[in-house]
């Protein structure tokens, strides 16, 4: 997929493609000084790493207005969904969570330049004190037994996460739980046929 393909797919305006053009210019520039994706990802960026987060938004509750991505890495999905909703949910605002210092800095230098509503937490997620998402959201980032811990922390009562996941969602699924209760609907990706996005809410400890 192109940025062209990209724009025509969401029907994005030309000012969020610039905006999207700049971050991916960025990000090219800063992984190789430090790892914000594997580096053979890069030629499929715009699929792998940017539609791949673009679908997430179209999963989110229409009043949804505190957005929280933990583990936000080269910020995705949140540097994504902060851009896309500059244009489609001027409301909402994202908080990117990211301990690494230099990954942090890169995703303030993102908001900065692209000129977005964003936050960003340089901290680890466990010293935050709760976020009260609408919406909390992790990619690759731990097994969701654990990613249903911080939700457990961070989510508002009514809020929702959203977490992509691969072949093996099922399976997580059932371990998780044996920890969690919790409702959960499950949506395919539009990037990768064995992946799958977990809807998740009414979380609550066995």
């Amino acid at each position: 997929m192109t940025s062209d393909e990209f724009a025509r797919t969401r029907n994005v305006s030309r000012e969020t493609l610039d905006r999207l053009k700049l971050y991916a210019d960025k990000l090219v520039q800063w992984n190789s000084k430090i790892n914000l994706v594997s580096s053979s990802t890069l030629p499929q960026l715009w699929t792998r790493h940017f539609s791949d987060s673009a679908q997430l938004i179209d999963l989110a509750e229409p009043n949804a207005r505190n957005w929280v991505d933990i583990g936000s890495g080269g910020g995705f999905p949140g540097m994504i969904i902060a851009i896309l909703a500059a244009e489609v949910r001027p409301n909402l605002i994202v908080t990117c969570v990211e301990s690494d210092q230099r990954k942090a800095a890169f995703l303030k230098t993102v908001i900065r330049e692209t000129g977005i509503q964003g936050r960003v937490e340089s901290k680890r997620i466990e010293d935050l004190s709760p976020l009260r998402a609408n919406v909390l959201s992790a990619r690759a980032l731990a097994p969701l037994r654990e990613l249903l811990g911080f939700a457990d922390q961070h989510l508002a009562p009514e809020g929702h996460a959203l977490f992509p996941k691969g072949a093996n969602a099922r399976l997580e699924l059932v371990e998780a739980l044996e920890y969690w209760s919790f409702q959960a609907d499950t949506y395919p990706s539009v990037t990768d046929a064995n992946a799958v996005i977990l809807k998740i809410g009414e979380i609550r400890r066995a």
